[in-house]
C-alpha cells in the first residue's frame, strides 16, 4: 500500500489460484470480466479456484495482469507434469501417439488491401489526437476522406474506378504519416512537467513510429498488387496491423486462414501431449520428426507406435522416425509407401489408421469448448501462452474424467 505497510492491502494472487482461474477462463470461453463476475457470483467457482468466500475476489485488472504474465513456456511446463503424473498413474502409456495440423486463427477482421491503409490512417489519427490532448501539437486529420475512399473502393462498379480510388487513399497515407513526422517531431520538443508526462510522450511517440512502420509495408504491397499488377508472396504479405505476426495459411488449396499452424499430438488416453506452434505455413511433411523429437522429450522416451496424416508422408520420415526407436510409423495416406515400409502388419497398418482418427475428436474438443479456434490475446507470445493455457485446461479435464472412473 501507499503506507508501505506490509500487512496493508489485498493479498496477492497464488500460482495455484492463476492456474486455477485460467482453466475457468478457457472451459467458459469468459473474458477477463466475465470471469470477475463468476468469481464473485459462484461460490463453487470460488472454491475451485481456491478464493476464500469470506474474501473480496480478483478484480478483472489483477485477473489480467496475473494470468496474462504467465509464458507459454510455463504453461508448457506444467502440462508435462500434467503427463508426467498421467504416466504415473498408467492413465498414459505413451506407446501409442496420432499427431495432426490444425489452425487456430488471431482476433483479425478479414483483410483487405482498403481495410489495412484505412486502419493505418484511423490508429494515426487516434495517436495524435491523444499527443495533441496532452501536449497540445497540432496535425491536420485525413481520417473522414480516408473513410469516404475505403467506402468507395468497397462499392466501386470497374477496376479502374477502384484504382483511381485507391491512388487518392495512398495519397491520404503518405499524407497522415508526414503529419505523424511532424508531430513526433513537436513531441520531442516539448518540456514535460514530470516523469509521468515524459513516459507518457515517449509511449505515444513510440506507438505512432510502430504504426508507421508497418503503414509502409501496407502501402508496399498495395502498389503493388493493385497497381502493379504483382502477385506478393503470402510471407511478405502483411493481414493486420495489430496482430502483424498473423500468417496466412491456405488449408487444401481452397480455404484461406489468417493465424497461426498448430501441431499437435495426442495418446490412446485422450490427453495432449505437445503443441507446437508454428511461424510461417510449412508442409506437414517437414514437422513430422519434430513432432516426434518433442514427443520423446516430453514422454522420456519414444513412442512404440505414432501415426499422421497424409500430408506428413514421406519415405524419409519412415526412416528417420523409426531411427528414433519408433517400431511402426503410419500415415492415413501413403502414396509411394508399402504397408510393410510402415507397419509390421497389415493388421497394424489398419488398426494405427483407424487410432488416427482420433485426433480428430480432440482437435475439435478443444476448439468448440476450450475457444482454440481462435485466440484473443494479442501478441505472438500470448498467441502461444493462449494456446497451451487451452491444451492444459483440456488436459485437466480429460484427467479428472480418467480418475473418476
Amino acid at each position: 500500500g501507499a503506507s508501505g505497510k506490509a500487512d496493508t492491502g489485498r493479498d496477492a494472487m497464488t500460482a495455484e489460484q492463476v492456474l486455477r482461474a485460467m482453466v475457468v477462463k478457457q472451459r467458459f470461453g469468459c473474458s477477463y470480466d466475465g470471469l470477475a463476475f463468476r468469481l464473485a457470483d459462484s461460490n463453487s467457482i470460488r472454491v475451485f479456484c481456491r478464493v476464500p468466500l469470506s474474501a473480496s475476489p480478483p478484480t478483472k485488472s489483477t485477473l489480467q495482469r496475473n494470468i496474462k504474465r504467465v509464458k507459454d513456456t510455463t504453461w508448457e511446463e506444467i502440462n508435462r507434469l500434467v503427463i508426467g503424473y498421467a504416466q504415473a498413474k498408467k492413465i498414459e502409456t505413451g506407446r501409442k501417439t496420432r499427431t495432426d495440423c490444425t489452425v487456430v486463427e488471431t482476433n483479425i477482421h478479414e483483410p483487405s488491401d482498403s481495410s489495412l491503409l484505412w486502419d493505418c490512417v484511423r490508429v494515426l489519427v487516434r495517436l495524435m489526437t491523444r499527443a495533441k490532448e496532452e501536449f497540445g501539437t497540432s496535425f491536420n486529420s485525413r481520417r473522414r476522406r480516408a473513410k469516404r475512399r475505403a467506402m468507395g473502393i468497397l462499392n466501386a462498379k470497374s477496376k479502374e474506378q477502384r484504382k483511381v480510388l485507391y491512388r487518392d487513399m495512398l495519397k491520404v497515407v503518405a499524407d497522415t504519416m508526414g503529419q505523424a513526422n511532424h508531430v513526433i517531431e513537436q513531441l520531442q520538443g516539448v518540456a514535460h512537467a514530470d516523469l509521468k508526462q515524459s513516459l507518457l510522450a515517449q509511449a505515444i511517440e513510440r506507438e505512432i513510429k510502430h504504426i508507421m512502420v508497418l503503414g509502409k509495408r501496407v502501402v508496399d504491397q498495395t502498389e503493388r498488387r493493385v497497381l502493379r499488377g504483382e502477385s506478393v508472396p503470402a510471407v511478405e504479405k502483411i493481414v493486420s496491423i495489430f496482430e502483424p505476426h498473423t500468417d496466412i495459411i491456405v488449408k487444401d488449396r481452397r480455404e484461406t486462414f489468417y493465424g497461426h499452424k498448430v501441431c499437435l499430438t495426442s495418446g490412446s488416453s485422450g490427453l495432449v501431449l505437445d503443441l507446437a506452434v508454428e511461424r510461417g505455413n510449412p508442409a506437414d511433411s517437414t514437422l513430422a520428426q519434430k513432432a516426434i523429437s518433442r514427443v520423446r522429450s516430453v514422454l522420456g522416451r519414444a513412442p512404440k507406435q505414432v501415426t499422421f496424416d497424409g500430408g506428413f508422408s514421406s519415405k524419409a520420415n519412415v526412416q528417420d522416425i523409426k531411427a528414433m526407436g519408433v517400431e511402426d510409423v503410419v500415415f492415413s495416406k501413403h502414396v509411394g509407401l508399402d504397408i510393410t515400409d510402415m507397419a509390421k502388419s497389415s493388421w497394424v497398418f489398419r488398426k494405427l489408421r483407424n487410432f488416427r482418427a482420433g485426433v480428430e475428436a480432440g482437435i475439435s474438443f478443444l476448439k468448440r469448448t476450450f475457444r482454440l479456434g481462435r485466440c484473443s490475446w494479442s501478441g505472438f507470445d500470448s498467441f502461444s501462452a493462449y494456446a497451451w493455457g487451452s491444451v492444459l485446461s483440456c488436459n485437466l479435464l480429460v484427467l479428472a474424467r480418467h480418475l473418476l472412473v
